[in-house]
């Protein structure tokens, strides 16, 4: 497995988890409390600073587990980031999208960071699913 594609798994497995987490702190809070006055600012904060630092450490982690061969992205591996993050940006566009018309009729803050954050993580995870199904199925057709 290439230094790429485990980075792919890791990100995968991050953004899962981090939004999980976040959804774990902030649902129980929905049932007590009017929408304004639930807490979800710290910790949306929290679990994305959470998931960069988790990023980070799994990476290092990963490497001294099962070192890569090379560090360097080929042609492939340049190709497959390239569609994986098209077919994610997608969803950041969707999500920027939502959050304007949640604006024009004058939403909640809360749902229109919450729409984003979502946007976010499906995102991320449309965009690793994508690469890691071209890194199973061999990359792409050379025309």
């Amino acid at each position: 497995m290439s230094y790429e594609e485990k980075g792919v798994w890791s990100f995968l497995a991050i953004a899962v988890i981090g939004y999980a987490v976040y959804l774990g702190i902030v649902l129980p809070r929905l049932a007590g409390a009017p929408i304004p006055d639930v807490d979800y600012v710290w910790p949306m904060v929290w679990t994305i600073g959470g998931a960069i630092v988790a990023g980070i450490v799994s990476r290092i982690l990963i490497e001294i587990v099962a070192p890569s061969e090379t560090y360097r992205a080929d042609q492939r591996d340049r190709e497959i980031e390239r569609t994986g993050d098209r077919v994610g940006n997608s969803f950041v566009v969707i999500g920027a999208l939502a959050a304007l018309i949640l604006a024009w009729f004058e939403v909640d803050w809360f749902w229109i960071a919450n729409a984003i954050y979502l946007c976010f993580v499906i995102s991320g995870i449309l965009a690793s699913l994508t690469k890691l199904a071209a890194y199973r199925t061999g990359g792409f057709q050379e025309w």
